[in-house]
């Protein structure tokens, strides 16, 4: 339009709601005469890949998550983390670092998919068999286990309904904590119990992998995090 009359401004095709308003009235069959045959075609074109671009999914997933537990403790304060960029050297690891190498996992024959499972010690009393699952949302312990320890008394009466992948839920009987003991380090956690059977004794989820700060690694079949005394390593068994 500034164009045809020869005045200052913006170009036609800076205008998106003019551009809108032509498109419209070209589709609805009229302004043809004023157009050519490429710009015909280049109005088409735009509003066939429009039509592309909204059409409908023909089906949503949606994320699937379980319920959560309110934290009962003190609350802790965020703590702000900065990124600073170190000079490495291959013999040099910034203090407080967690990391993983080939070295570690000679003994392990690869290529593999194996979980990583761990022993550990409730109550002095070693368990074996226990899973280390960073996709658990809770921290679970049959209720089988719970008898051979003798502590089926300090069970405490709550009802949780525990979905699975496939959507399977498990009531639990109740739930306890315990002093779980992993490389020296104790740490009082609360467990879920159950009834059914599962291929574990127990199963440690985010709660307690969070808590400990650990980093899990399933292809090097260990576990580390940091204690005042330096970094423990926990191998699976």
């Amino acid at each position: 339009m500034y164009k045809y009359h020869g005045t200052h401004g913006h170009k036609t095709e800076d205008y998106r709601q003019l551009r809108e308003e032509v498109a419209h009235l070209f589709n609805e069959g009229h302004l043809q005469e004023f157009f050519s045959d490429q710009a015909k075609n280049n109005f088409r074109d735009r509003d066939a890949n429009k039509k592309n671009e909204q059409e409908e999914p023909q089906h949503v997933i949606h994320m699937i998550v379980g319920g959560v537990d309110i934290p009962q403790g003190p609350v802790f304060k965020c703590t702000k983390v900065s990124i600073t960029r170190e000079r490495w050297t291959p013999n040099y690891m910034p203090e407080g670092s967690l990391s993983f190498n080939d070295e570690e996992a000679e003994d392990i024959s690869q290529p593999h998919n194996d979980t990583l499972v761990i022993s550990i010690l409730l109550s002095k009393v070693q368990v074996k068999r226990v899973l280390v699952d960073p996709g658990g949302l809770t921290n679970i312990i049959r209720s089988r286990v719970v008898e051979q320890l003798g502590l089926q008394d300090q069970i405490m009466p709550a009802t949780r309904v525990l979905n699975g992948f496939n959507m399977a839920t498990e009531t639990t009987k109740g739930e306890i904590t315990l002093p779980l003991n992993v490389a020296g380090t104790i740490q009082d956690t609360k467990f879920h119990v159950i009834e059914g059977n599962m291929r574990y004794n127990a199963l440690l989820g985010r709660p307690w992998i969070h808590n400990m700060r650990a980093v899990t690694s399933t292809l090097y079949q260990m576990m580390k995090f940091l204690t005042s005394d330096g970094v423990k390593t926990v191998y699976e068994d």
